[in-house]
């Protein structure tokens, strides 16, 4: 088949493993393996996990609201994003998407090349690498909620 369609209605959103954030996998629901694709909705006081990668390099887009971005340590500025705003984020730098606003979030996050998505597959050396503060550290805007 040269082409699929994943109708908005049709698309399994569940929760994250690790911070709970709704997702939806499109390479997985679109039968692309080769494509690391992702919606990312986060209502407000949520966050993805704080993780880097080692050979992905990851293109976040915001759809909807207003999108939260720290790449670096606690001590980078965090970037403030307005819709159809994009983020290139290379490998091994860390990075989270987090919602500090009223109002819903909504991500588009394209990665390649893809990686290793199973934590249950990782050594506990990768998992430290993966996530270098754990795999449920909140951004210092979240940290008192």
């Amino acid at each position: 088949m040269a082409a699929r369609v994943l109708p908005a209605g049709d698309a399994h959103w569940r929760p994250s493993n690790q911070m709970g954030v709704l997702n939806c996998d499109l390479g997985k629901q679109l039968d692309a393996a080769p494509l690391a694709a992702r919606y990312w909705r986060l209502t407000p006081g949520q966050a993805s996990t704080r993780h880097r990668h080692m050979t992905q390099t990851e293109l976040y887009v915001v759809l909807e609201g207003t999108g939260r971005m720290r790449i670096g340590g606690d001590d980078a500025a965090p970037l403030t994003l307005a819709p159809l705003s994009t983020v290139l984020v290379e490998p091994d730098e860390v990075r989270q998407v987090f919602n500090d606003t009223d109002a819903d979030a909504l991500w588009l996050v394209v990665g390649t090349p893809p990686e290793l998505a199973n934590t249950l597959e990782m050594t506990a050396a990768q998992l430290a690498q993966l996530y270098p503060d754990g795999p449920q550290a909140l951004p210092p805007e979240l940290a008192g909620e």
